[in-house]
């Protein structure tokens, strides 16, 4: 039975009243909400499985893509607030993860509440800025720059109408990213999981060990092989740890 609230376009699919815990999802740079289909079968069960999908990308093609932290996280946060009256958890990678911790201290401090953890995989700590950026870059340059991520299919960066579709997405996603500054605060109380590819080079073991200091609480680091989109490389993996994690909540609570 799902809730009874407006839809929002943030949700592909309303929370449902059965949920006793639930997961919201953020994409890589470029990526959208079908990058977690699928993922709800490897939860327990009363576990609702929500991706966020962005502007500007599959069924939000028609919009805008934002390139502001700030604007971006205040929204998502309103949009997902109405359903935070049970215990939820936050996950993002690469991108994803900065945008996850920003609504997380977003709601600490326009609501009052925070997830009962956060988890995050393929990134940097938040302090920690991008040491190559490129949305700047001529078209070219962007390109072969978009290759070192191995994230955007090759079909894609063959294609000139396809390229021309999907390079103001991914411009504005690393716009997004690279000019994203960390303010000050104090940690959250929630703790942090934090996932990495053993050779992922966007996201060196020192720069996951360094989302400790943004936790009072526990703060585990987990590395699986593979490169930074081991998110899809060893999706099976990564899914059993985050569903141990949602099993020991479930437990708890």
């Amino acid at each position: 039975m799902e809730m009874n609230h407006a839809r929002t376009p943030w949700l592909l699919a309303s929370p449902q009243e059965s949920d006793q815990i639930r997961l919201f999802c953020l994409p890589y740079a470029g990526g959208g909400a079908s990058v977690f289909r699928g993922w709800e079968r490897a939860f327990p069960a009363h576990a609702g499985i929500y991706p966020i999908q962005l502007p500007g990308r599959e069924n939000r093609i028609s919009e805008q893509p934002l390139c502001d932290m700030r604007v971006m996280s205040e929204a998502i946060s309103e949009a997902i607030y109405p359903y935070l009256q049970c215990p939820f958890l936050l996950f993002g990678h690469s991108l994803g993860a900065r945008i996850a911790f920003e609504v997380a201290r977003n709601l600490r401090r326009t609501r009052g509440i925070q997830p009962c953890r956060l988890i995050v995989a393929g990134s940097r700590a938040p302090h920690i800025p991008e040491p190559r950026p490129l949305h700047q870059l001529p078209e070219e340059e962007f390109i072969n720059e978009l290759r070192r991520f191995s994230g955007t299919p090759e079909a894609i960066l063959q294609s000139k109408e396809l390229l021309q579709f999907f390079l103001p997405i991914l411009r504005a996603d690393f716009q997004l990213d690279e000019t994203y500054v960390y303010v000050d605060d104090a940690p959250l109380d929630c703790p942090i999981s934090v996932f990495g590819g053993t050779d992922d080079t966007e996201a060196s073991r020192e720069e996951l060990d360094a989302w400790a200091a943004y936790t009072t609480g526990e703060c585990s680091v987990e590395m699986i092989k593979g490169d930074h989109f081991f998110l899809k490389t060893q999706r099976d993996e990564l899914l059993r740890s985050i569903s141990q994690i949602m099993d020991q909540l479930l437990n708890i609570s």
